[in-house]
């Protein structure tokens, strides 16, 4: 493979082999890195070229205001803050951007010797759209100087440049367009929330598109976030000025997309809704990446970072919906691989939203930054709570292992972390509200054998690997020790005061899904015991004082045979092995051992005099 040194060539390469039978294997096993050619890029940029166009003034169609601002200033941004050289950056403005200038400039990436594989590129337009209805859908057009809405012919098909795109040899090129039209179709090529590094990202082709709304939507070419500017390039501006940037610096063509695509979303003064996505390939163009290249542009480090998703106005449907979906591929044991990808996609919509990045360590402590720190791990994290709830009230036994899944993979995130001790400890909060929601649906609906594997999930992190149960009682220890939940308003005088703020937290959001009823507060009671003597009995093998989280039993606790420990103690010593949370193997499989851990904690608790 010698000679194969271009994109063209590769494919080239590839093509050779159609029909020869010698080399049909060979042909299917290269077929998949050659079509990607990661073999041929590298993890760094060559050079990067840009074609810029605004247009104000048309000579058959109604003028705009601020095309041509837009475009000087994204030409200032490129060739300013993102390494594009003013010789590879060519500015189309007014009487100079006709159809054939376009179609010219554009045409000039296609020169090998100009723009290499390892190239990045960008053409930005800033002007009008039109649409037209085909007999396959609709076909989306740019508006060039001197087009004529009445004479198609003048007009610069979209998916022409698309189409030309394939014959452009760099492995990155990025189309962003402050005109609405329909006919744009593309594709999620890395789902939200996934986590991919930034080398892998530069050794795939990436062909993406950003364009400021669809087919019958209005352009808003003034209100925009920045003076003289229109929403869509306001917005666009401030993500190129680091808005749209990790907390590390990393700025990719997935994260200013989205960032775009919220803002203009939720802006007052907009009617459009932005449209992104691959059109090909999926790789990712990346503006910048700190820390990750040498000054010689070769790779020193790799480093992860994670796709975004917008954060103003969310593509997903309301939890009402979600449980609905879920509810009905519950129903149908034939769609679990359904399932899996349906829960599997909230699940990474979580890690993007709880990545640390949004969560800083080092901010100091206050009552205020407290309330706000959990309200906003409980807008990540309770819809996917929601879900595993449903998971845990009716899973079968296909269905289980995706329960599992989610409550494993839900601490991917979690690293060590320095910092203040009561923020790095707050990490394990989603973890708390996830386990709640699944335990609390799990004896609601008698599914012990579920609550088992709740509860004997590993959770893996750098720092260790335990059950969930047993990270969820250390997790409120540490809760507990700080006093964290005693801080909010209202809780400062309460035995139990974060088991008395989930008891209300997740009522409604649970009834809603299961219609639990008046039977909530008895399910909510015996899975805070069930977890309390399992960690008791965790304890007592380890050979260490009894200890458990004390919930809302803990001040109901008594001798009266309902109260929640007392009554499950009671259950436990007359049922003895057959027992339902025992016999489903919540704790294990000796019953001696656990009815003295259980005995154990009983006395603890009745020490505490809150009764």
């Amino acid at each position: 493979m010698d000679e194969v040194t271009t994109y063209p060539d590769a494919l080239r390469w590839l093509d050779s082999f159609a029909g020869n039978t010698i080399q049909q294997n060979r042909c299917m096993q290269m077929e998949k890195s050659v079509r990607d050619i990661r073999f041929l890029l590298r993890p760094r940029y060559g050079q990067s070229h840009a074609l810029i166009i605004g247009i104000n003034r048309y000579r058959h169609a109604g003028p705009l205001g601020y095309a041509v601002n837009d475009a000087n200033a994204v030409y200032d941004r490129l060739t300013r803050d993102y390494g594009f050289q003013t010789e590879n950056v060519q500015l189309l403005l007014d009487e100079d951007a006709t159809s054939e200038a376009i179609r010219r400039a554009f045409l000039r990436f296609a020169d090998q010797d100009s723009v290499g594989i390892d190239d990045r590129v960008v053409l930005f337009f800033a002007g009008h759209g039109a649409t037209r209805r085909g007999v396959r859908g609709e076909i989306g057009y740019l508006v060039p100087h001197d087009g004529d809405l009445n004479d198609l012919s003048t007009l610069l098909r979209w998916d022409e440049l698309t189409r030309n795109a394939e014959i452009i040899a760099a492995k990155h090129i990025l189309f962003v367009m402050d005109a609405c039209y329909g006919g744009l179709a593309v594709t999620r090529a890395v789902g939200a929330g996934s986590v991919r590094f930034i080398n892998d990202m530069l050794k795939r082709i990436s062909r993406q598109v950003l364009t400021a709304g669809k087919a019958d939507e209005t352009v808003a070419d003034a209100g925009g976030p920045l003076p003289g500017h229109s929403v869509f390039t306001g917005h666009f501006l401030q993500g190129l000025d680091g808005a749209a940037a990790t907390a590390g610096g990393v700025l990719t063509a997935s994260g200013l997309m989205a960032y775009v695509y919220g803002r203009v979303s939720a802006d007052a003064g907009s009617f459009q809704t932005p449209h992104y996505g691959h059109i090909d390939g999926d790789g990712d163009f990346i503006f910048r990446m700190p820390h990750v290249a040498d000054a010689d542009g070769t790779s020193s480090e790799d480093a992860l970072f994670v796709v975004p998703y917008p954060e103003e106005l969310d593509t997903r449907s309301g939890l009402e919906s979600k449980v609905s979906r879920a509810k009905h591929l519950l129903a149908q044991p034939d769609r679990a691989i359904e399932l899996h990808d349906f829960v599997i996609d909230e699940l990474k919509r979580f890690l993007s939203a709880t990545a640390q990045d949004s969560f800083n360590h080092d901010v100091s402590y206050s009552d205020e930054e407290l309330t706000q720190r959990l309200a906003a791990y409980e807008e990540c994290t309770l819809d996917l709570s929601v879900i595993e709830a449903c998971l845990a009230y009716w899973a079968g036994d296909a269905h289980r292992p995706v329960l599992r899944k989610v409550l494993a993979r839900s601490v991917d995130r979690l690293e060590a972390s320095g910092g203040m001790a009561v923020w790095s400890n707050l990490r394990w909060y989603p973890l708390v509200l996830q386990s709640y929601c699944a335990g609390i649906a799990a004896v609601a609906a008698g599914r012990y054998d579920t609550l088992a594997d709740v509860f004997s999930t590993e959770i893996h992190t750098a720092e260790e690997s335990r059950p969930a149960f047993r990270a969820v009682a250390d997790a409120i220890l540490a809760f507990s020790r700080t006093e964290l939940f005693k801080r909010l308003p209202g809780y400062e005088r309460h035995h139990t005061p974060m088991s008395d703020y989930l008891f209300k937290l997740l009522q409604p959001r649970l009834d809603d899904a299961l219609f639990i009823g008046r039977a909530y507060e008895h399910a909510f009671d015996e899975f805070e015991v069930l977890l309390a003597l399992a960690s008791a009995q965790a304890y007592v093998k380890e050979e260490r004082s009894v200890w458990g989280p004390v919930g809302r039993f803990g001040w109901k606790h008594s001798r009266s045979s309902k109260a929640p420990l007392e009554a499950a103690f009671v259950r436990a010593r007359d049922e003895g092995e057959q027992w339902a949370p025992f016999k489903a193997g919540l704790f294990g499989d000796n019953y001696g051992g656990f009815l003295k851990a259980a005995e154990e904690y009983r006395l603890a608790i009745t020490r505490l005099n809150w009764f």
